[in-house]
């Protein structure tokens, strides 16, 4: 039985193979994507730049964007005590600033964090969270979350989130210059090899990059949950948290498909954990019962 820190480290070293993964493939799709097109470089490095900047402009003001989105106001000590004093308490143990809290108001049960870095983060929780869950749940929650912060999952994701953005931005480049007639025609038969492999990128390199973005997603929740029973000292409060949170059916209405993987659950409740492995790959989350087993050490 591995204890909470062993899980941390192996959570730590199986999302790094994951990321190094997807790195290689981004890399890898955009030669082969880039030489079928047959454009001068110059102007593939004018439309990554400018996608850059647009994509990385997104990121700088994440926060502020997933909040509008969400519908969230601010917190008040006054108003929503447990939430903001556990949080005081939390920041100090994990050693990370105190983040700006906010609410969204709905009955359903669920929570997340965003923002660039741990001195730009935010907590966002449900009412209905805050209302259906006792002190050391909410605890774990709010841990789970801060932990997201303190691993600096807020900006990997948002990382992760650009990347994908770029390469489905060449894939969409190539196939319509394709449908034009344009693009790389000559150069034998490696030219032939890899104008073919360029194709397929283009056709694939969306869904598999897609696809690494959730595996990404379901890996740092595995390190967040580790993480957080960490700084609690206490993983049955995140484990009951989490059995209550998959026992709610109610979608957040407020949440959509770009959002979803933020939270501590899937808020769409568009998924089951039984389903099938190939199913489960296009999941924001892992299964709650593999969640719990590791909390509880089973």
């Amino acid at each position: 039985m591995k204890n909470i820190y062993e899980q941390v480290d192996e959570n730590k070293l199986r999302s790094g193979v994951v990321i190094a993964g997807f790195i290689a493939f981004i890399m890898a799709a955009s030669y082969f994507i880039t030489y079928a097109m047959g454009f001068d470089s110059s102007f593939i490095g004018i439309a990554l730049i400018i996608s850059g900047i647009l994509s990385f402009v997104s990121f700088y003001y994440s926060d502020s964007i997933i909040l509008s989105i969400s519908g969230a106001t601010p917190a008040s000590k006054r108003d929503h005590f447990d939430f903001y004093t556990v949080t005081e308490n939390l920041v100090g143990v994990a050693r990370i600033p105190m983040p700006k809290l906010f609410v969204i108001e709905d009955t359903a049960m669920n929570a997340f964090a965003t923002g660039r870095d741990p001195e730009h983060a935010v907590v966002c929780a449900t009412t209905g969270i805050l209302a259906r869950l006792n002190r050391t749940e909410l605890e774990g929650v709010v841990a789970h979350e801060l932990s997201h912060v303190k691993n600096y999952d807020i900006r990997l994701m948002g990382i992760v989130t650009i990347l994908v953005g770029l390469v489905t931005l060449l894939a969409d480049i190539l196939l319509r210059t394709r449908i034009r007639g344009r693009g790389r025609d000559d150069e034998g038969n490696l030219g032939a090899v890899l104008f073919v492999a360029g194709i397929v990128m283009a056709l694939l390199s969306p869904i598999i990059a897609q696809l690494i973005q959730l595996a990404v997603s379901r890996r740092r929740e595995f390190l967040a949950d580790a993480s957080g029973a960490a700084l609690t000292k206490f993983p049955e409060g995140l484990a009951s948290a989490l059995e209550k949170i998959s026992a709610d059916k109610e979608p957040l209405e407020a949440a959509n498909k770009a959002t979803a993987h933020l939270y501590i659950a899937n808020p769409l409740k568009n998924h089951h954990d039984s389903i099938g492995w190939f199913a489960g790959l296009f999941n924001t989350h892992p299964p709650v019962k593999e969640r719990l087993k590791a909390l509880r050490g089973e």
